[in-house]
C-alpha cells in the first residue's frame, strides 16, 4: 500500500517595497523650501535690523487691524487710515525714480495713487520732489528671492540692502534731482512719524514693509537733496 507524506508549504515571503531615496528627497526638498522662506526674515531680524535705528514716536494711530481681518496692503490708503492721503493738484501727477544700487531705473511714482501693484505711490499731501518738504513714497515688497526691479509688487523687496550715502535719482517735471541717503529707521505700523514734514530743505522718504515678506514693521529710508 503506497505511503503518502504531507509536507507543509513554507509561508510566502511578503514583498517589501523599496522606496529608495524618494522619502529622503521629499524631506530634503521640504526642508530647503522652509529654510529658503525663513532665511530672509531671520537674516533681517538678526543681522540687518540691529544696524538700523528704531523710531519710537508719540505720533501714532490706533491699530485698525481686527483679529481675523486681512488688510489690502497694495492700497496705501490702508497704511495710515487715521491720516488718509490727500488728492493733490500738481503740475504733473506722476514722476520717475531710479535707485542705481538696486537696478531700479525710471520706476513710475503716481501722486496720491491707490494701487501699489501698478506703481510706486507718492503719499498725497506730502512735499513734492525738488521743493521744500518731504516727499513720502510707498513701495510694495515681498521675499527678496522674488525681487524684480520692473515688477511693482516686488520692487522694494531689497530696500533694506541700501546704505547711508547711496543715491536716489528723481525726475520730476523734466528735472532730475539727486538725493543721498542719510538715515534708515524702523517704525511700528501705526507710527505716523514717517509722514512728518521738514521744510529746511528738500527730502524724500521711501517706505516699505519689513522684515521681507511680512507686514510687521516699516522701513523708512530718508534722503536729502544734493547737487548733481
Amino acid at each position: 500500500m503506497p505511503q503518502y507524506q504531507y509536507v507543509k508549504a513554507e509561508p510566502k515571503k511578503r514583498r517589501v517595497k523599496k522606496l529608495g531615496l524618494l522619502p529622503w528627497s521629499l524631506m530634503a526638498a521640504g526642508s530647503f523650501i522652509i529654510l529658503w522662506t525663513i532665511w530672509p526674515i531671520a537674516s533681517f531680524v538678526f543681522l540687518q535690523q540691529p544696524l538700523l535705528g528704531v523710531t519710537i514716536s508719540p505720533l501714532s494711530q490706533k491699530s485698525s487691524v481686527v483679529l481675523g481681518e486681512s488688510l489690502d496692503y497694495t492700497d496705501p490708503n490702508t497704511w495710515f487710515p487715521t491720516k488718509p492721503q490727500k488728492k493733490m493738484v500738481a503740475p504733473v501727477n506722476s514722476y520717475q525714480i531710479s535707485i542705481p544700487k538696486l537696478n531700479i531705473v525710471n520706476a513710475t511714482v503716481i501722486i496720491a495713487g491707490d494701487d501699489l501693484k501698478k506703481s510706486l505711490i507718492h503719499y498725497g499731501g506730502t512735499g513734492l520732489p525738488g521743493q521744500y518738504g518731504t516727499a513720502v513714497i510707498f513701495g510694495h515688497s515681498t521675499l527678496p528671492q522674488f525681487f524684480n526691479p520692473k515688477d511693482y509688487a516686488t520692487i522694494f523687496s531689497t530696500l533694506p540692502t541700501l546704505e547711508i550715502d547711496d543715491e536716489i535719482l528723481v525726475t520730476y517735471d523734466g528735472i532730475t534731482y539727486r538725493y543721498v541717503i542719510f538715515d534708515m529707521t524702523i517704525t511700528k505700523p501705526n507710527d505716523l512719524s514717517p509722514l512728518e514734514q521738514r521744510f529746511d530743505d528738500s527730502y524724500i522718504t521711501l517706505i516699505t514693509c519689513v522684515p521681507p515678506g511680512t507686514y510687521w514693521q516699516r522701513l523708512n529710508v530718508k534722503a536729502k537733496l544734493k547737487k548733481i
